[in-house]
């Protein structure tokens, strides 16, 4: 199924660079006005962002929300 490939994509590309940015779940999730089982569940595959999430969760990583996009499409090859 493409969504769960997508959502699985988002939330290793998120991982990815949440790690880079030496962030840990709890620091993302404060730093992006978001609950921190949310992240978890998103990194997981588990839930998809809304675009009002993606916007919150770049600006948290010092990214763009393109930039996660790509990064996404980049994943899916």
């Amino acid at each position: 199924m493409i969504a769960l490939d997508i959502g699985v994509a988002f939330g290793r590309v998120l991982r990815q660079k949440r790690q880079e940015s030496g962030l840990t779940q709890e620091q993302l999730a404060l730093e992006a006005d978001v609950q921190r089982n949310y992240v978890s569940l998103i990194e997981r595959g588990v839930n998809q962002p809304t675009i009002a999430v993606l916007f919150k969760l770049a600006n948290a990583l010092k990214c763009s929300p393109s930039t996660l996009i790509r990064l996404v499409e980049e994943e899916l090859g």
